[in-house]
């Protein structure tokens, strides 16, 4: 199955994908699963909260929907990413937009996996995985 990227409202292209596709599946097999159809979105601020709102009943910005159709051990979803707030945020943790938006590709790869970020115990376990993956890229 592929990891297609795509850009919706957005002129931001991604460079380096083939290396990208290549940490994702490493990822996806270091955590002993198997990869089905991954679609990455670029997109913007108002699409990202169109979806929050239509489909979460969520009326905020984010910098990630991840909509998970995984299916036992098949890994598969899309991933909606806001440009605007990868931007943002490479600014206020100081770090280079690819290093951000790689970040935030990798948190929704994980949600994918079945990890979760909605208790403190949870958020601390993600945040180590992220941490854990950018070294398997670098």
């Amino acid at each position: 199955m592929a990891i297609l990227f795509y850009a919706k409202n957005t002129s931001y292209r991604l460079s380096g994908r083939r290396k990208i596709r290549s940490w994702i599946k490493k990822v996806i097999g270091t955590n002993k699963k198997e990869r089905g159809e991954i679609n990455i979105i670029l997109t913007n601020d108002e699409y990202i909260l169109e979806l929050n709102r239509k489909f979460l009943g969520r009326d905020y910005y984010t910098d990630i929907i991840t909509f998970d159709y995984s299916s036992k051990n098949m890994i598969s979803g899309e991933l909606f990413i806001s440009m605007e707030r990868v931007k943002e945020n490479a600014e206020k943790f100081e770090v280079g937009v690819e290093e951000e938006l790689k970040r935030v590709i990798i948190h929704g790869i994980l949600h994918l996996l079945g990890y979760r970020d909605q208790k403190k115990e949870e958020k601390i376990i993600m945040r180590e995985m992220e941490e854990k993956c950018m070294k398997m890229i670098k």
